[in-house]
């Protein structure tokens, strides 16, 4: 009798020790931090915005771009090899037209197919830019009778902001990793990015700069060696607080890297750093939902 009690207490003992064995694995394994991946903080991120507000700041990109004047969505800038189009003044090369700065209309055109869109004559006709040069572009934008297909042109630009701005977002969704993917500070640039993004109205000023100045990854866009991205506002960042100050660096560090590019510069750029300045100023100050006031000068990419 007494060696079946041990015998039985032997065997509860037994079996508590397993059981909170098992316990202790499972609450191991539900307390286990989690890894969080860059794909999952970005869809948490991006997924937030509404429409409403990406439509919000593609106003106002489009007043930083062409001053929120529809004729200034077909453009030609005097002094470049290019006409700028759209909200996000889209650049688009002629044929064997060489440089440097990364063409994004065509990819424009791309999206817009992708949406089932139907595209006006002269994006659905034309795979390069089909003007020789300002002075053409211009004359038949100012001549008595306008030439009907740019009307159409301009008025499907006009009609189309919303789809505009998504193409611009999307652009900045898929830059992360691409920036990532050639920086020699991985993980600064990753958290500097995520740091601005999940500050009030950050999503903004990131949107913003990919159109203005592109990722920064392009070899070809480089003076001296030196690039003037979104990558390299996010390099030269070594702030850790969320908020204001996050925004007030990022201004700061694209100014540095701006004014650095038009020190570089082979041809005077100089002309168009206050405007630069003037725009990039805003992204201490823009609230998603206010498209605010009209900064632009149509400065120069």
């Amino acid at each position: 009798m007494k060696k079946s009690k041990i015998l039985l207490t032997t065997l509860l003992v037994s079996c508590s020790l397993n059981s909170l064995s098992a316990n202790l694995s499972a609450s191991k394994k539900k307390s286990k931090p989690v890894q969080t991946s860059v794909s999952t903080e970005k869809k948490d991120i991006f997924a937030n915005i509404s429409r409403s507000e990406l439509n919000a700041i593609g106003e106002k990109i489009f007043k930083n771009e062409a001053a929120g004047k529809k004729e200034n969505l077909v453009y030609w800038n005097e002094g470049e090899n290019f006409p700028s189009l759209g909200i996000g003044h889209f650049i688009w090369y002629k044929q064997g037209e060489p440089g440097i700065f990364e063409e994004s209309f065509p990819q424009l055109v791309e999206f817009l197919k992708s949406k089932n869109v139907k595209l006006p004559k002269i994006m659905a006709e034309n795979k390069y830019s089909p003007w020789k040069n300002r002075e053409e572009l211009i004359n038949l934008q100012t001549k008595k009778i306008p030439d009907s297909d740019i009307e159409e042109l301009t008025n499907f630009l006009y009609d189309n902001k919303d789809l505009q701005v998504m193409f611009i977002f999307k652009r900045l969704e898929a830059s992360l990793e691409k920036m990532i993917a050639v920086s020699s500070n991985k993980e600064n640039v990753r958290k500097q990015f995520y740091r601005v993004a999940s500050s009030p109205n950050g999503l903004y000023p990131l949107i913003d700069y990919v159109n203005f100045k592109g990722e920064g990854i392009n070899p070809n866009e480089r003076y001296n060696g030196q690039g003037w991205g979104l990558l390299q506002v996010l390099e030269n960042m070594k702030g850790t607080s969320v908020g204001y100050e996050a925004l007030v660096e990022f201004s700061d560090s694209a100014k540095y890297v701006l004014t650095r590019r038009v020190r570089n510069a082979p041809r005077n750029e100089s002309q168009w750093l206050r405007g630069w300045y003037n725009r990039i100023d805003t992204y201490k100050t823009f609230e998603i939902g206010n498209a605010g006031t009209i900064t632009a000068d149509i400065s120069g990419k």
